[in-house]
Order: C-alpha cells, then sequence, then structure tokens
C-alpha cells in the first residue's frame, strides 16, 4: 500500500494539502523540462513515460481509494498525467511549458466541454480520466499557439 501513497501522492506532493494539484503540474514541469535538455525531439520515451504514469496512477488511485475515499486531495497523480499529456509534441522551451501549465490548470479547474462528467466514471478511471481529458484540450490549444506562432 505504502507504493500506492507514494505513487498517487506524487511523492508526497499531495500531503501539501490546498494547492498540491498545481503543485505536482509544476514538478512535473519542471522535470519536463531538465529531463530534456536539447529541447524536444519526436521520441517515444515521452509518450511511453505518459502512457506508465497514466496507467499507474489509475491502480494506484483504485488502492489509495480504499483508504481515502473516491478522487482524494491527496491524489496529484492525475495532475501529472495531464501535464505530460499537455506538454507531448510541445517544444521544450520556458514559454511553452508555461503556457501548458496555464492552459492545463485552466481546463483542470473549470472542467469545460464534458471534463466534468469524466469525474462519474469509477475508481481510478475517474480521478485519471477528467485530467486525461483536461490534457488533451490543453495539447489542442497549445497546438494552434505553436502553429500560429502567437508568442
Amino acid at each position: 500500500m505504502i507504493f500506492h501513497k507514494i505513487i498517487s501522492t506524487t511523492l508526497g506532493i499531495g500531503y501539501i494539502g490546498k494547492g498540491a494539484g498545481t503543485y505536482a503540474s509544476i514538478f512535473t514541469c519542471v522535470l519536463w523540462y531538465y529531463l530534456q535538455p536539447n529541447g524536444y525531439e519526436p521520441k517515444l520515451a515521452p509518450i511511453l513515460i505518459t502512457l506508465l504514469i497514466t496507467l499507474q496512477g489509475v491502480r494506484s488511485a483504485n488502492e489509495v481509494e480504499v483508504l481515502w475515499g473516491k478522487d482524494h486531495q491527496r491524489v496529484v497523480i492525475d495532475e501529472v498525467a495531464g501535464m505530460c499529456i499537455t506538454l507531448l509534441f510541445v517544444p521544450v522551451e520556458p514559454k511553452y511549458v508555461i503556457a501548458g501549465l496555464v492552459l492545463f490548470r485552466f481546463f483542470d479547474i473549470l472542467k469545460p466541454l464534458g471534463i466534468r462528467r469524466l469525474e462519474k466514471w469509477p475508481g481510478g478511471w475517474g480521478v485519471m480520466a477528467d485530467d486525461v481529458l483536461a490534457g488533451i484540450y490543453a495539447n489542442i490549444v497549445l497546438q494552434i499557439i505553436i502553429f500560429f506562432n502567437i508568442f
């Protein structure tokens, strides 16, 4: 069970309390930026890592739901997965990483365009699905920003 607590809280970030989701998103951005020092190159590794985080997030969220209840605020692995999805296929430059963070948090907090409905899915799927969709929406907007060279 300790493994699932560590994973679901993203190495304990979830224990921060208020704002833990934002801190987990920032943590993800920092790791994403520093683990790809040569900028974005289309590689399979970021896709596989994002998929692994998402699937393990479903599993760990299922396990800790027994202890903490449905989608407890300590569970922030969903923000990590959503943030990774936001940054997939995006140049690793500070302006895009920061824009991705802002866009992801916007979609994650306000939950427009059907995102809120996914929270009703059972167990870990419901915990992860809304953030996955928020990440997809944020990535689409970010791709449009990049395509039109808005900044």
